[in-house]
């Protein structure tokens, strides 16, 4: 999903109990690159975080809001607070370990 406006994006953070924020602009060959590796890894390792694309050139406020200057920026909350961030060159296999213990704490009674 596409976020737009800061407020929205504001809700999710509090509301998602696992969420993923990706940074990105059309004009940033690594953004367009990395992009489907994200959401792969995320739909097949961890189904029940909430993944959210958010263009930082079309909508400014929003990076700013969190201190996100370069891209691919990721950012990752678990219960409304930032968990890791990751930035410009980003491994998803990093990822992927960074993510996997507090999310599996977090789903493991499901």
């Amino acid at each position: 999903m596409n976020l737009e406006n800061l407020s929205e994006l504001q809700f999710l953070i509090k509301s998602e109990i696992a969420l993923l924020l990706y940074f990105y602009n059309d004009d940033c060959p690594p953004c367009l690159s990395l992009r489907p590796k994200v959401e792969t890894l995320i739909n097949n390792e961890f189904p029940k975080m909430k993944l959210n694309w958010i263009n930082s050139k079309k909508y400014p406020e929003m990076p700013a809001q969190y201190h996100v200057f370069a891209n691919p920026a990721i950012l990752v909350f678990f219960e409304g607070k930032e968990y890791k961030r990751f930035s410009k060159y980003i491994s998803t296999d990093e990822m992927y370990h960074s993510i996997k213990r507090v999310y599996d704490l977090l789903f493991e009674s499901d």
